[in-house]
């Protein structure tokens, strides 16, 4: 099946290009998927794109019209889906449900540890021969208490980690995981008693109406002083100008973020000779107990051949007129 796979980054060219094995007549496009750029697609049957490539009703009308029949997502996500445009069109879509709980849970502990212990402040003494140990106290992580929001694999494994550094665990979810409950001694609780519990709070959430800005100023007005929030997740499930306040405040100690709701255009591209034109991003920055990755949770080894493995099974099935078990609107 020739498919047009948008967004391409180096780091996942070899790992697409080995799962395949010349099965499928790949297109590798740097570009992002825009009304503009679906004309590079023509002659294909199928496009793959990342989470920074926007499907909209506009641009499922534009494929349409190229004879564009299938959509694989290199992503377990698809907030940025317009799924019913797609089935309205009849464009087969399936994204990659799993790759490695394991790697965005490790992400957001290694937030979690970087902030306590301030390793990247301490790292920088370091390379300035600053060896003074001033404002660089941190706290154990034993028997402070994890809210975790949002149970699904990698919540749960989350949990897991947790676990075995000794915290109390709490969980908010619409759906209760029984099994992580007994096994990792967790209690769930609502929203509004986690967060007054909770030292340490992180998100696993799908971004959705109920989902958008779960993190605002009436949420973070119920957590305890000196919170640290972590958000590896979806960027809209904090409302960042209501964290820039807490942070301001000092009522959110610290945050960690691997995604901002409006990283579209921003991350997952070099700007480093351009000057940075998003105000509340750069303001973020500038906190001292801010730690920012940029979309790398997923990024293991792991990770990208599972995705690439799971991409390339999906676009056998659309070819075969078979189903994936991976579809979002069949």
């Amino acid at each position: 099946m020739k498919t047009a796979i948008y967004s391409v980054h180096k780091f996942e060219r070899d790992y697409l290009l080995q799962a395949n094995n010349s099965r499928h007549e790949l297109i590798l496009l740097e570009e992002t998927l825009t009304v503009s750029t679906v004309k590079l697609a023509a002659g294909c049957q199928a496009i793959c794109i990342f989470v920074s490539d926007k499907i909209t009703a506009a641009v499922l009308d534009k494929l349409y019209d190229a004879g564009i029949s299938c959509i694989a997502l290199r992503s377990a996500g698809y907030n940025h889906v317009d799924i019913a445009a797609a089935k309205k069109q009849r464009i087969r879509l399936a994204r990659v449900p799993q790759y490695s709980p394991y790697s965005v849970a490790e992400h957001a502990t290694a937030l979690m540890l970087a902030l306590n212990r301030q390793i990247i402040h301490a790292h920088n003494r370091i390379n300035e021969q600053n060896f003074s140990l001033d404002g660089l106290t941190g706290f154990d992580m034993h028997g402070k208490t994890v809210g975790i929001i949002g149970t699904g694999k990698i919540g749960s494994q989350l949990a897991s980690i947790m676990h075995g550094f000794g915290c109390n665990i709490v969980a908010y979810d619409t759906v209760q995981n029984k099994q992580i409950t007994t096994a990792y001694d967790m209690s769930y609780l609502d929203l509004k008693t986690l967060c007054h519990q909770a030292d340490i709070i992180s998100l696993h959430l799908p971004l959705n109406n109920e989902t958008n800005h779960i993190i605002c100023q009436e949420s973070m007005g119920w957590m305890k002083k000196g919170v640290m929030i972590i958000n590896t997740s979806r960027g809209g499930l904090i409302h960042t100008g209501d964290i820039i306040v807490a942070l301001k405040s000092g009522h959110v100690g610290y945050f960690g973020m691997d995604v901002y709701e409006e990283e579209e255009g921003l991350f997952f591209e070099d700007h480093s000779l351009d000057i940075l034109q998003d105000d509340v991003f750069a303001r973020l920055s500038t906190f001292r107990n801010v730690i920012i990755t940029s979309h790398q949770a997923f990024l293991t080894e792991t990770s990208l051949k599972n995705i690439a493995a799971t991409t390339v099974y999906n676009l056998d099935c659309f070819e075969q007129g078979t189903l994936s078990g991976n579809e979002l609107n069949m």
